[in-house]
């Protein structure tokens, strides 16, 4: 946990990919893991390619296909919960994005969202739909208000965007 009582968000972005910009993304993340996640210590984030995004999900989950987000729940440290590592492939976010009809930005706070629910605990693939309505209810508040509401931590309701069933190693 930094000094400011807040969780250490790590952002990695080794391909320079200009649509996943810690400027523009940290504000908002930090302000969705203080709401849902209040004690936490920490959570690391990697936005990569497919390639990569490929080869971990051959390596953890047996599907050998390139996913858009991939999550890997922490554990209990000294500074709080480390919530653990997430994943994105943003070239699959960019597809994603194109077919849906909204910016690749919107696309990774999807992506964002989701895999801090897995590593929250959450699993659509095992929980008859909790995780999906839970989603949908946070995208309503946290993916429709100006940037700098959304990092205030205020919430208005906006659209629900439909979920699309995301990959997790949890």
């Amino acid at each position: 946990m930094t000094t400011r009582g807040k969780p250490e968000i790590v952002l990695l972005n080794p391909n320079g990919y200009p649509e996943a910009s810690a400027r523009r993304l940290r504000p908002w993340l930090e302000a969705l893991v203080g709401e849902l996640a209040p004690a936490a210590g920490g959570l690391s984030v990697r936005f990569a390619g497919d390639r990569l995004l490929r080869r971990v999900n051959r390596e953890f989950r047996r599907r050998d296909r390139p996913t858009d987000v991939l999550s890997f729940p922490g554990e209990d440290c000294v500074d709080g919960p480390y919530l653990g590592d997430v994943l994105i492939s943003v070239p699959t976010a960019r597809r994603q994005a194109a077919r849906q009809g909204h910016s690749v930005e919107r696309e990774l706070r999807i992506l964002l969202l989701h895999g801090l629910l897995h590593c929250l605990g959450h699993d659509h693939e095992t929980d008859d739909g909790e995780m999906d309505r839970l989603e949908k209810r946070i995208r309503a508040q946290w993916l429709e208000a100006p940037v700098a509401d959304r990092s205030a931590g205020r919430q208005p309701a906006g659209d629900h965007s439909a979920a699309d069933h995301r990959g997790s190693a949890a």
